[in-house]
Order: structure tokens, then sequence, then C-alpha cells
């Protein structure tokens, strides 16, 4: 596939399903992200990949540990719906900005962006690979005791959880936008 059908033909994959990507796969994905932009070469990525339905089990006990947090009362079919949310997919990486706060020429901002094109890299080099991805986030992300639980630093920000797998059926067709609706030229 060249780069340009790559760029033009991705679509998050919500349906996923084993096998879990295989060791190379899973390097690759990282080689990927590895080329963002980085200015200062700060390398300011960090991956926690969480594989495998025992891992991700785990990691659906933490979602629905803060889901307990937040709502004492939960019921059990809501936690467990929660805890539900972490076996959507064999491969769960959680793209982490390893913020080094104080940088005098590179913002928190710009740092926290190059972890999200880290993370952007990866969804292209899994389709470009034959896997499905999708980018979630959402409160979990930003949760107290999902980022204890993982070993979040107290400036990093986790960017968003990437589902990786084999799409589990056909993958609906990309819609096609006309580019210019979403281009201004300035000045008009």
């Amino acid at each position: 596939m060249d780069a340009l059908t790559l760029l033009s033909a991705r679509r998050s994959v919500s349906r996923l399903e084993g096998p879990e990507p295989s060791e190379s796969q899973c390097r690759t994905l990282y080689r990927a992200a590895l080329r963002a932009p980085d200015h200062g070469a700060l390398r300011p990525w960090h991956f926690i990949e969480i594989k495998g339905e025992g891992a991700c089990g785990r990691l659906g006990d933490l979602f629905a540990d803060a889901e307990q947090h937040d709502t004492p009362d939960a019921t059990p079919r809501r936690l467990e719906g929660t805890r539900a949310k972490a076996l959507r997919a064999p491969l769960i990486v959680v793209v982490v900005a390893r913020v080094q706060p104080g940088q005098p020429k590179i913002p928190d901002q710009e740092q926290v962006i190059s972890a999200g094109c880290a993370a952007h890299a990866m969804l292209y080099a899994a389709h470009a690979q034959g896997l499905g991805a999708i980018w979630r986030t959402g409160p979990l992300a930003a949760h107290p005791v999902v980022r204890r639980g993982l070993g979040v630093r107290e400036h990093d920000v986790i960017v968003g959880f990437l589902y990786i797998g084999h799409p589990a059926g056909p993958i609906k067709p990309v819609d096609d936008p006309d580019p210019m609706d979403f281009v201004e030229r300035w000045p008009g």
C-alpha cells in the first residue's frame, strides 16, 4: 500500500478480535510512533502495552475501580460494563505523554501533541499491517485511580488508549468529504 492510499483510506475499527498482534507487528507499531515530530529530541512518549486476556482483565478491574470511586452505589451490571471496556481488543496500548515541564522552547502542550502524533502514527502502522485499531480516551484517561494504577507520573498525560486487533467483520467505507470544506484562505 502506498503512503497516500494509507493516509486517505485508514479508518477507526471498533469491533476487534484476536489473535493479538505479533511481536514483529508490535515493534513496527512502536517504530512508527518514534518517528513523530519531536522538537528538542525530548522523546516525550511512553507506551504501556496491555496484551492478552489476563492483562486486559486487570485493566478492566482498574476501570471498574475508577467507576466505583466516582459512583459508590454503582450497580454490579454497571461495573461489569465498565470492566468490559478493556476487553474490546486483544491489545491495548496506553499512549502517555511524558511531559518535561519548564522546557523554555518546548511547551508542555507541544510535548502532549508529539505523543498524540506518536499515537496517530501507530494507528496508520496498524492499518498498513492489516490490523484494525481505534483511539479511545474519555474520562478514564484522566481518572486518578487509572493514572495511579498504571503508574502515570504527576506531569504525564494519557493521550489515549489504542485498541488494536484484527477487524471483526467488514469495515465500513470511509466517508470522503471535500477537503476544501475545512480550509480557509487568509487573508480572505
